[in-house]
């Protein structure tokens, strides 16, 4: 049965159909004031809070199995001239790890939160330290945000490395569960815009083995709880595909065989966790089709799915790019949702 109101409703899915907006878009309000005569960006750092809260990957070295060292050192870089509204990013990470924001009062769930950058940084604000108010402050999730090894930069296992950190580090959360009062069954990942590639890859590949087991940790389920999609990249396949990510990922010449193996929607199967999507319809950067893909391939595996699509907002707003906009409150739909699922599990 389909009930069509403001929001259309299937059994396994929401698909919200925001209403009206200002007209101004997040494409422009993602791109930091910058003056006329500054650099484009500068050097920067973590804050020593983030570097005090940094929780490294992998054991001994830091490096991840059969990988080596980069010739170039981790750089932070900012690009905003706003001191209140940082946008830094970083690139070249070489030993990955997690930087964790806790709450006062944590509530057992957990996010591994996945920033995007189309596969050439990490973003570290907008869809990193931005999200403490909303989804730690008041929503009570501890929060893991993932520096993950680039795969145009030289890795040994290149277009996988980002999969293999995220890999490890929702089996890192999920050992160590008790360390950080949460329930290991409460553990979902959220990814943005590239970072959401990785994040369904995560969704649809967490058991694949992609190098020995290296401890005990990686034998721990890497399967998230939920998972959370914001403006995600997915095809690798189509004309949806995001021509940098996909350049960056898999590199000018990739076949037809080894884009779909990075197509996150052509391996979504009943065990695939349940889904989140949001997207701005007027996305020009990664097409709303990369989310509407990955739900129809949700809907035809039975995979329990809310999908919000809203009319105005563009790429990469984030929690702070949606000012006056519908889009400004998928930070409550989230919650609600993520909420939802708790119920749902017992």
């Amino acid at each position: 049965m389909m009930v069509f109101r403001r929001s259309v409703f299937i059994p396994t899915a929401c698909l919200w159909l925001a209403g009206m907006s200002l007209g101004w878009t997040a494409t422009a309000a993602a791109s930091p004031a910058t003056s006329t005569d500054g650099p484009r960006e500068w050097p920067s750092a973590e804050t020593p809070a983030e570097r005090q809260a940094r929780l490294p990957l992998w054991p001994g070295n830091g490096l991840a199995p059969g990988d080596r060292a980069l010739a170039q050192a981790q750089r932070v870089l900012e690009r905003s001239h706003d001191p209140a509204l940082p946008d830094r990013f970083v690139d070249h990470v070489n030993q990955p790890y997690l930087v964790i924001q806790r709450p006062a009062h944590p509530n057992g769930a957990a996010l591994l939160v996945i920033p995007g950058g189309g596969y050439q940084r990490i973003v570290l604000d907008k869809e990193g330290t931005a999200l403490q108010p909303a989804f730690v402050d008041q929503g009570g999730l501890t929060l893991f945000v993932l520096r993950y090894r680039l795969p145009g930069e030289g890795h040994a296992d290149a277009a996988d490395a980002p999969f293999v950190d995220a890999q490890r580090a929702l089996r890192l959360i999920r050992a160590q569960a008790a360390k950080w009062q949460l329930d290991p069954h409460r553990i979902g990942v959220m990814g943005f815009s590239a970072g959401g590639h990785v994040a369904a890859s995560l969704g649809t590949r967490y058991d694949e083995v992609v190098h020995p087991p290296r401890d005990a940790i990686d034998r721990v389920s890497a399967r998230p709880d939920f998972q959370l999609l914001i403006y995600p990249v997915i095809d690798m396949t189509g004309p949806a595909a995001h021509p940098g990510s996909r350049q960056q990922l898999l590199g000018a010449q990739a076949d037809d065989t080894r884009a779909a193996r990075y197509s996150p929607q052509l391996h979504v199967d009943a065990r695939t966790p349940p889904t989140f999507l949001l997207h701005a319809q007027d996305d020009n950067v990664v097409p709303v089709a990369n989310s509407l893909l990955f739900y129809d391939a949700l809907r035809v595996a039975d995979v329990s799915s809310e999908m919000h699509l809203f009319p105005r907002g563009g790429h990469g707003f984030g929690v702070r790019g949606t000012t006056g906009l519908g889009v400004a409150a998928w930070p409550q739909l989230a919650l609600a949702w993520i909420d939802a699922q708790a119920e749902a599990a017992r």
